[in-house]
């Protein structure tokens, strides 16, 4: 047997820059593959690649007799008049579907139209997030994942062998309905940013205003042409302050309601729930913004403008002078200056390590409880070192003017990092800590009436008589459904979705 024939065959109808990359990679694989052309004498590929010079193009209907594989790559809007002459030729074989939608559509899917285009074959929605330049070029790339989803386990199972042959990773979405979120990905921009870039806009916004009214409008302290530097970098300190402690509020908010219901068995309300989930996000514009604070800061670090954190000078020149007069002035930082550096610089550091750990080549190094220390542990020190940072230079103004503490902006941006500090302090303590913990292991305070109605089904095992009234029915599938997917999950399976949920989300620790 020759080496070609020992090779797996597969088809690609189209001869595109993705049909050529996906040629190339499949080849280099070990696969022999042919490229279906509906004028195959005009397609010389080889000219454009040399090493597509094994790869055979044939007319369409020749492709397809060849193959019991075939990709679909061809522009969607072509493939309806493409499937509709070989519906017949195509009865039996797997086709897989690597395009993409324009606009996403929780109505239908381009994998589940071509399902009904030609319902004798096995459609497979894959390899659509893989673009033609990662296809062709990358090959160190085994951490690309490949969606596969199919209404057949069995071609699913060959797909993910084919994934695997070209050193991606095979992800399996089961049936061909989550196409729709298969294809909803190459369309996303951050989806998971813009909750928490939204918040941090919004809080620097209303941080910005107060400043301005307060040093421009209510009083001139500033001039107008440090609104850019001096006036802004207050802005990026309160804000990443603020967003730092919102970041590890989340958690002994999810922390309170667990202890209210007394049990981990229930899902979280979907804003909590969101919140949770944006924690990293958070953690990482919070790091951001300090270190647009730290950049700033040394820019500006002079008597002129930290005119407080300096000793000061002062030189009286007596009148009618007979001798030249020589003035020699040293100033150096005082003990504010000094501690206020120190303790910054500090909390940056603590910050910046915990920023490290995020990376993937330095996750991978850590175990559980090690990870789980430096972004629970030092996450909370590095906020106690930044209040203590804006303490030192609050204090010795709030002693000075007690009655105008209220518009001191040390003082106002220092009261959710209080509150959540203090709410931690209370969790920390032996008697709540061994509490929240016996929750965690499973232990409920009240069973019957803790738990979500579907969690509640699986927790008593009385499937058989769950009410299955309309009231009950739509308050158990608005709690189990899937906000991306129109169609909710079966009700047996989403109460252990809550359950699954209700733990992991508390317990997975906000990263930097």
């Amino acid at each position: 047997m020759s080496s070609k024939e020992k090779r797996r065959r597969v088809g690609i109808l189209g001869t595109g820059d993705f049909a050529r990359a996906l040629a190339k990679r499949l080849f280099f694989s070990g696969y022999d593959v042919i490229l279906g052309s509906r004028k195959p004498e005009k397609k010389a590929i080889y000219a454009m690649d040399q090493c597509l010079c094994n790869v055979q193009v044939l007319s369409i209907e020749e492709c397809i007799k060849s193959a019991s594989i075939i990709f679909l790559a061809v522009h969607f809007d072509n493939v309806k008049e493409l499937l509709t002459e070989h519906v017949v030729k195509l009865e039996g074989k797997i086709i897989i579907d690597v395009s993409n939608r324009e606009r996403p559509s929780s109505v239908t899917s381009n994998a589940e139209l071509v399902q009904k285009m030609v319902p004798g074959c096995i459609v497979v929605k894959a390899f659509n997030v893989i673009s033609a330049y990662a296809m062709e070029n990358d090959y160190n790339s085994s951490s690309k994942q490949v969606f596969i989803a199919s209404n057949s386990e069995n071609a699913r199972d060959v797909v993910a062998n084919i994934a695997k042959d070209m050193n991606f990773r095979p992800v399996d979405f089961g049936g061909l309905f989550a196409a729709r979120r298969i294809e909803k990905h190459p369309l996303r921009l951050f989806p998971e940013w813009k909750g928490p870039l939204g918040f941090a806009v919004c809080v620097f916004i209303v941080w910005l205003i107060f400043l301005i009214y307060i040093y421009f409008i209510e009083e001139s302290v500033y001039k107008w042409e440090q609104l850019f530097v001096k006036v802004l970098n207050k802005a990026f300190c309160m804000t990443g302050i603020t967003t730092l402690s919102v970041t590890y509020l989340a958690s002994s908010f999810a922390t309170m309601v667990q202890i209210y219901y007394g049990t981990k068995h229930i899902r979280f309300s979907r804003w909590l729930d969101k919140w949770l989930k944006n924690r990293k996000q958070l953690g990482l514009l919070s790091f951001a913004l300090i270190s647009i604070h730290v950049i700033m800061s040394v820019l500006t670090m002079s008597p002129t403008y930290l005119s407080s954190w300096y000793h000061s000078t002062t030189i009286t020149i007596p009148a009618n002078l007979t001798v030249p007069l020589q003035l020699k002035q040293t100033a150096w930082m005082n003990w504010k200056g000094e501690a206020a550096c120190l303790v910054g610089i500090i909390a940056y550091v603590v910050l910046s390590f915990i920023c490290a750990t995020t990376f993937p080549s330095v996750t991978d190094t850590l175990n559980w409880r090690e990870w789980r220390f430096a972004q629970s542990k030092m996450g909370h020190a590095a906020l106690l070192l930044s209040v203590g940072h804006v303490l030192v230079m609050g204090i010795p103004g709030w002693l000075s003017k007690p009655h105008l503490i209220y518009k001191s902006i040390t003082f106002l941006c220092l009261i959710i990092p209080w509150i959540t500090l203090l709410v931690k302090l209370v969790f920390s303590f032996p008697l709540v800590d061994r509490y929240v913990m016996k929750l965690r292991k499973g232990w409920e305070r009240r069973e019957k009436n803790c738990t979500a109605d579907c969690a509640r089904s699986v927790t008593n095992e009385v499937y058989a008589s769950f009410d299955m009234n309309a009231g009950k029915r739509k308050a158990c599938t608005d709690a189990c459904t899937c906000p991306d997917d129109p169609m909710p999950m079966m009700n047996f399976g989403s109460s252990i979705s809550i359950i699954a949920s209700g733990k992991g989300q508390l317990e997975n620790i906000p990263s930097l």
